[in-house]
């Protein structure tokens, strides 16, 4: 059976990968199972490049095909901030999950409702060996909302701008979704449906 790296250190994204990738014949692995503990630079202007810069890079590392992905929050009434800068935001002093949700509000206070959209916006980049050949796939996905008028209760660990995204159907925060609910929504749920193509010519590959 064919190993895939899934290349986060974050555990509630890595729990959600398993969730999202649990039927196919591929073997999953973490960066905490094969002990890599180094990162690279994340120098992408946008969040598809950075998630091809940490696939090329842990793929590298690993010798293994690899899925990583880079992602935020958008917001349009900031002009597209936090951006590719959503954990970076707070910059020398980065805070927690829930001083980013809350900065987020602190921001948009005072905007009208009609100018509160927002985006959780991922890419995703595949690497991995068919043969001789290296090949890569990447995608990009979004899941739309607006910008609620205060953090909600429980900003879950690694995933601080749910807690701040209401859908615009139901008006529930992101946050306040079930694990399965959220990952029927999630944008890596669709990210994982354009791979799927790739994902499966991958688990037919022999090295």
């Amino acid at each position: 059976m064919q190993r895939l790296l899934i290349a986060t250190t974050n555990p509630a994204k890595l729990a959600e990968y398993r969730l999202l990738l649990g039927a196919l014949t591929i073997e999953l692995a973490s960066l905490a199972d094969l002990e890599i503990a180094d990162a690279p630079v994340e120098s992408g202007a946008t969040f598809e490049a950075n998630a091809l810069i940490k696939a090329r890079f842990y793929f590298d590392r690993a010798r293994l095909a690899t899925l990583a992905d880079d992602g935020g929050l958008e917001v349009d009434a900031l002009g597209g901030e936090p951006g590719v800068r959503s954990h970076r935001w707070l910059g020398a002093h980065p805070g927690g999950d829930r001083e980013l949700a809350e900065e987020v509000i602190c921001r948009m206070r005072g905007v009208p409702d009609a100018r509160r959209t927002a985006r959780l916006k991922a890419a995703a980049a595949l690497v991995w060996r068919d043969g001789r050949e290296v090949r890569e796939a990447v995608v990009v996905a979004a899941l739309e909302g607006v910008i609620a008028e205060r953090v909600y209760d429980r900003v879950q660990p690694g995933f601080p701008y749910r807690a701040v995204l209401r859908m615009r159907e139901s008006g529930k925060y992101l946050a306040e979704l079930s694990e399965e609910e959220a990952a029927a929504l999630s944008q890596r749920r669709a990210l994982v449906e354009q791979l799927r193509p790739a994902l499966a010519a991958l688990a037919e590959t022999r090295g």
